[in-house]
């Protein structure tokens, strides 16, 4: 006898709640058509559900996204990074308190290698034919963030292996719950070819009919619930094997009905959330300026901020991450994060002059400022003018019109390309292809858990009594 079983999966929601009711209406009614034709209907989140720039999030800690998720109760869900290194230590570790669902994240562990209570390495799910599922689950390894944080985040592949070999002879389909990214997916389908199915997440890939490698089917429905995967296995519940699967994704938009609960549930916890992140923080005598192309106040003070908190020689930001400016009048933790939503930490790296010299090169760029950035914890829309503190420079206009960097000083002299200078700025230019001169850096202190809104709360309530004492 062949028996069909459904799996549909999210991930990378990114707390993008606007298409959320579309995916919930959607979700219920499959799975009561699949039921009434008596098929198992498998439910799964692959990470990143949760992330801070949403102020229900910000005001619940996440724990909104978890109750949203138990409105679905899936079969099981894995964390990503989003939930992993964004929130502080006892934040992450309560999150799950009251989950409705198994979390399932093998390579995740206390300080003492003890593995949280709410995670386990993997579940087996029994079919009412005898076949068992066996799901797995990790998520990706940033080991110095969350070491800072109070967590062990061990390699994930040798969590797989040891994974398998833990299962072997309990399970007779094995689906794996990737927030790894489409690469390492591809290599785990090559080394771990027991793997039937790898669901998908963090590079936000879009694989439209899912991608055999090897034997294995890989999976991955994009970003911010803007599509939804569905997989159909056929299993042979008499040799208790899966003889045929297919993948596909289903575009979020051209499902036509909201689920209504939903909907009045979000707009509720929008309006608690609002009240929760009305807490003063300062009140503003004038205007706070932002302009991205400039160096305007605001972006110089966020500047002087990361330099005093980090405790750097100089310090260096981009003023597109802050997005509006601040008005004269009382300032609220929701303006704050209304105005840098990002989940991006300050840090301090050692760099040397000659590469100093360069990522300042690159900075003052046209090219530079006008990108367009989507990833590495920004939520802005363009990376902007990079502002200094301790640092200025000299530019000239060239024949072609553009304009160059001409002389660079540091803290009044002239740089020196030997010298190892203290640098305070943010994480995301450490962490990818923006900069490879800062990425490549070996002596990097990450400032955590606090956000660079929180270092913007403080030294706003710290020159504001500067000012009026």
């Amino acid at each position: 006898m062949i028996e069909t079983v459904h799996i549909y999966h999210t991930n990378d929601l990114h707390s993008h709640f606007e298409n959320w009711p579309k995916i919930v209406h959607y979700l219920k009614t499959k799975k009561h058509i699949h039921k009434s034709k008596n098929e198992t209907v498998f439910l799964f989140d692959i990470g990143d559900h949760v992330d801070r720039f949403h102020p229900i999030t910000e005001a619940t800690g996440g724990v909104a996204n978890v109750e949203l998720l138990n409105h679905l109760t899936p079969d099981a869900i894995t964390i990503g990074n989003n939930e992993g290194i964004t929130l502080p230590f006892e934040a992450l570790d309560r999150l799950y308190n009251h989950a409705q669902f198994p979390v399932i994240v093998s390579n995740l562990f206390y300080l003492d290698g003890t593995r949280p209570k709410w995670a386990k390495p993997y579940v087996i799910k029994h079919l009412q034919n005898g076949v068992r599922i066996g799901i797995l689950g990790v998520t990706v390894c940033f080991e110095q963030f969350y070491r800072q944080l109070g967590w062990m985040i061990t390699e994930p592949m040798a969590n797989i292996k040891e994974t398998l070999e833990e299962i072997r002879g309990k399970a007779d389909v094995i689906i794996l719950l990737s927030h790894l990214g489409i690469s390492d997916d591809e290599w785990i389908a090559q080394q771990f070819p027991d793997i039937d199915v790898i669901l998908g997440a963090h590079t936000h890939h879009v694989l439209d009919r899912g991608k055999l490698v090897g034997n294995t089917l890989l999976a991955g429905a994009g970003k911010f619930g803007q599509w939804l995967g569905h997989i159909e296995l056929k299993i042979d519940s008499a040799q208790k094997k899966l003889v045929n699967k297919k993948a596909e994704i289903i575009e979020t938009k051209t499902i036509e009905k909201e689920d209504v609960f939903t909907i009045k549930w979000l707009d509720q916890k929008k309006a608690e959330s609002a009240q929760k992140l009305n807490e003063a923080v300062v009140e503003l005598k004038e205007e706070l300026r932002i302009d991205w192309f400039s160096d305007s106040p605001f972006a110089k003070l966020l500047a002087s901020a990361l330099k005093e908190w980090c405790d750097g020689e100089v310090s260096m930001v981009n003023a597109g991450v802050l997005l509006e400016s601040l008005p004269k009048g009382l300032v609220t933790k929701g303006d704050l994060h209304r105005i840098c939503p990002h989940p991006i930490n300050p840090c301090k790296i050692m760099v040397q002059g000659d590469q100093l010299k360069e990522v300042i090169l690159q900075a003052r760029t046209k090219e530079m400022e006008q990108l367009k950035l989507k990833g590495l914890g920004f939520r802005g829309k363009v990376m902007g003018r990079m502002v200094f503190d301790g640092i200025e420079t000299v530019m000239e206009t060239l024949e072609d019109g553009k304009e160059h960097v001409k002389k660079i000083f540091v803290n009044g002299k002239h740089l020196d390309q030997n010298h190892v200078y203290a640098v305070a700025t943010i994480d995301m230019f450490t962490l990818g292809p923006l900069y490879p001169q800062l990425s490549r850096v070996k002596n990097k202190i990450y400032f955590m858990p606090e956000l660079l809104r929180d270092v913007l709360a403080w030294k706003l309530s710290k020159q504001f009594l500067q000012i009026h004492q």
